[in-house]
């Protein structure tokens, strides 16, 4: 998936990695864009995931499958935060949906 940030309308980031991972400790879901060869990290909240996905658990697996069933709208989310040159990791909150 390409998309392009907000902050640099003729660049793009691309989101082919379908890996995330859930962190118990920050309570987020983690996943990477790629800007040509530089990689940056997202974290989605769970309070993100429940404000996209009302009702969900807040197990990993249910985290995880919200993020699944919401992954274009999410990465459409982080292209908008995304800045090129910027500190390499991305947080995406309620306040981004």
């Amino acid at each position: 998936m390409s998309l392009i940030g907000k902050n640099e309308p003729d660049h793009v980031i691309d989101f082919p990695n379908h890996s995330r991972s859930y962190d118990p400790t920050r309570r987020v879901v983690r996943f990477w864009g790629h800007d040509s060869a530089i990689e940056a990290s997202f974290f989605i909240s769970q309070d993100a995931l429940t404000r996209i996905q009302p009702g969900i658990q807040l197990d990993e697996p249910s985290l995880l499958n919200a993020f699944d069933a919401n992954r274009e709208k999410i990465c459409a989310a982080a292209a908008r935060v995304y800045v090129r040159g910027g500190r390499g990791w991305y947080d995406l909150g309620p306040a981004n949906f």
